[in-house]
């Protein structure tokens, strides 16, 4: 017998799911349930759209229908006895770790995904994980066990496709997670718009140093352990929370999919304009999670966010909240800085707890520290193997990475895209630079930053560059003309704020340009989500 999967937005049965509003699911129509009125008899059904042109039905979504593309809903489960799994855009980081993952738990493993390319292509190889470049029915020929289908996937998946015409079972990521990797384990889940993956991988090296043989599914490559994600022996696991949503078939965040022993809550802003209409939708989310999180269990929330204040009040877990605030359960105290180090005072309840060092930049990545060292201490982890721990912690990939030095210039990269991020890494590591000028180079190419939700926000971002590079977009044609968000009209608002402040085209001009102006003692700082033409190589190259 099979049962369904759980959705954060339905409940399970054997038979056809109900959705948690009263009405019975029929079947997938391009992506997601078509509802069958339950009661009364003749109901109409009404709902707001979403971004994605989806109905909101409850609390749960389906895209409309565009096409007949039907798909059986009971088939979205794990079966009992699983061998061949098959991954559907397996080479993102969270899909690519979880089929390592998959693979080293003795499972065979395969994956397709468009454009493969190094490093990840060449990591999943010598696993021995086959992978075919493009989606194609015939990947599927060998008949798996169980397909996982990734969130970068559409309806119209050739592979997804093949998937609903063979029958086979499917699920989302998150509930492969939760089935293979969790079961058995306690959740630690880091949430937040902002500093999830640097909190877990703080996290996550500190159980792993003090003996605990953590597990973990992290979104960044952690240096201390060049990977992503661990499998270890220990009770723990250590996930990092997406609000991003869950796959076309469930358009829930995917850290609703989790049952967390203590949780961390970062943050909470306005992103993933392609998914969240605006902060109030977004919120709607985080609630969802706090309010599901069992009286039992403990969350760890940053209390100076007022949005994250909001959302903590009144509800049934147990709460602590930590900051800067003398009425902070942990409150990070004095702070200074000894290049390459930060020391930072650490209260709990009003009583010093100790100083720690650690090569973190930046009074957001010690805000991270402290919340780790609340549920470090939570989970009984001594203070010596904390400072150890912290002190040895190397950092992130992609998270204030230095790339290289030449001549004396120092070549950083980060993954700040968000205008929050942007400011607070520039702020972070103005100090620890102090004899040579920063200069900013920043290329707007996530779903919320090419759009112009945070056009007049950019421009505050900036104010502690001393010389500040823009990129045109580069995939801006994705976005409706009408909500593109312009580069011109930002370097025109920081030239009025007093910026030394350039537009370029396309990342050529941009090398061009740092590579003439640069000199000894500068750091160039590269924000962007994305590979930007392997900008970082090709300036160490030229300087």
């Amino acid at each position: 017998m099979k049962t369904l999967l759980n959705h954060p937005g339905v409940e399970s049965s054997s038979a056809r799911p109900r959705l948690r509003d009263g009405h019975r699911a029929l079947a997938v129509h391009s992506c997601g349930w078509k509802a069958e009125v339950g009661k009364p008899r003749g109901t109409q059904i009404r709902g707001k759209k979403t971004v994605d042109g989806s109905k909101l039905i409850g609390s749960f979504s389906f895209p409309a229908v565009t096409e007949e593309r039907v798909m059986d809903p009971t088939n979205n489960y794990i079966p009992d006895r699983v061998k061949k799994i098959h991954l559907i855009a397996t080479c993102g980081t969270g899909m690519g770790a979880l089929a390592c993952m998959l693979k080293d738990l003795g499972f065979d493993v395969t994956g397709s995904d468009q454009k493969i390319y190094p490093p990840m292509s060449t990591f999943l190889l010598n696993k021995g994980i086959l992978l075919s470049d493009g989606f194609n029915g015939a990947n599927l020929s060998c008949r798996p066990d169980l397909i996982v289908v990734g969130n970068a996937v559409s309806a119209s998946n050739p592979e997804v496709i093949e998937m609903n015409r063979m029958g086979l079972p499917f699920c989302s990521m998150p509930q492969a997670i939760n089935r293979f990797i969790a079961a058995g384990k306690k959740p630690i889940l880091v949430t937040g718009t902002h500093g999830k993956t640097t909190t877990a991988s703080i996290l996550a090296w500190i159980l792993h140093e003090a003996g605990l043989d953590p597990s973990f599914v992290i979104g960044g490559i952690l240096q201390n352990f060049n990977s992503n994600y661990r499998l270890g022996k220990g009770e723990f696991i250590v996930i990092e929370g997406d609000e991003y949503d869950t796959a076309f078939f469930d358009k829930g965040p995917k850290f609703l999919h989790y049952d967390p022993f203590m949780a961390v809550l970062t943050s909470v802003e306005f992103d993933h304009a392609d998914i969240y209409r605006d902060l109030g939708h977004v919120k709607q989310a985080f609630d969802r999670f706090v309010s599901g999180i069992s009286p039992n269990h403990r969350l760890l929330a940053f209390g100076a966010d007022k949005n994250v204040a909001e959302l903590i009040h009144d509800k049934k877990c147990r709460i602590e909240k930590y900051g800067m605030d003398g009425d902070s359960f942990w409150r990070l105290g004095s702070v200074s800085i000894t290049p390459p180090f930060s020391l930072f005072e650490v209260f709990k309840q009003g009583s010093r707890l100790g100083v720690f060092r650690t090569r973190l930049q930046g009074e957001h990545n010690l805000l991270n520290a402290l919340a780790v060292i609340a549920v470090a201490d939570h989970l009984g982890i001594s203070k010596k193997d904390l400072s150890g721990a912290l002190e040895t912690f190397k950092g992130v990939k992609r998270r204030q990475e230095i790339r290289g030095q030449k001549n004396g210039i120092t070549v950083m990269d980060d993954f700040a895209h968000h205008p929050t991020a942007v400011r607070e890494t520039i702020r972070a590591i103005k100090p620890f630079y102090p004899d040579g000028r920063l200069l900013a180079v920043f290329e707007p190419r996530t779903n919320s930053s090419m759009r112009k939700v945070f056009q007049d926000i950019y421009p505050l971002s900036f104010d502690q560059a001393d010389i500040v590079c823009i990129r045109k977009p580069p995939l801006l044609e994705k976005i409706p003309a009408a909500d593109r968000f312009s580069s011109e009209k930002l370097v025109s608002d920081l030239k009025n704020r007093g910026k030394d402040a350039r537009y370029f085209p396309d990342t050529e001009s941009i090398i061009d340009f740092v590579h003439k102006e640069a000199r000894s003692g500068d750091l160039i700082l590269v924000m962007s989500n994305g590979g930007f033409d392997n900008i970082h190589e090709r300036i160490l190259n030229l300087l």
